[in-house]
């Protein structure tokens, strides 16, 4: 008889619990990451430290990709719960989306549109290979010199 590696054999009945985790290969956990160091970038360059609006800021990206990893680790015991945290991640990341937009309302500065050529130049990184935050860091800088 075969020594047993830990691997599932043909006839193994079904386990208890399911495979779950792999968060970091999930493409919503890899881009929320880069929303969470973009966003800390961010706020440390324009925004008061001592401001609500950056805690509050930081901590709904920083919500956004916890919540898809407790969401993925989740997954193999309650698909209702893992549910439940990738929403909780969705409306962290589109409260911080409102205050993007809120802070460039206030500033004055114009919302750029999807057709905008900066727009297409940042959404057209999401296509490269290993992309990371550093994939988009050389866009941010450029922004902060003007």
């Amino acid at each position: 008889m075969a020594a047993y590696s830990g691997n599932k054999l043909p006839g193994d009945p079904p386990a208890l619990i399911p495979p779950h985790g792999g968060y970091q290969d999930l493409q919503s956990f890899k881009m929320a990451e880069i929303v969470y160091d973009g966003t800390v970038f961010f706020c440390d360059r324009l925004i008061s430290r001592r401001s609500r609006t950056h805690d509050q800021m930081v901590q709904a990206a920083r919500s956004g990709k916890q919540n898809i990893t407790e969401g993925s680790m989740a997954s193999g015991t309650s698909k209702k719960t893992e549910l439940k945290l990738v929403g909780v991640a969705r409306a962290c990341l589109e409260e911080l989306l409102v205050d993007y937009k809120d802070f460039l309302r206030q500033k004055g500065l114009p919302l750029w549109g999807k057709e905008h050529p900066g727009a297409k130049a940042i959404r057209n990184l999401c296509y490269a290979q290993d992309r990371s935050y550093e994939t988009y860091k050389t866009i941010l800088n450029k922004a902060r010199r003007g």
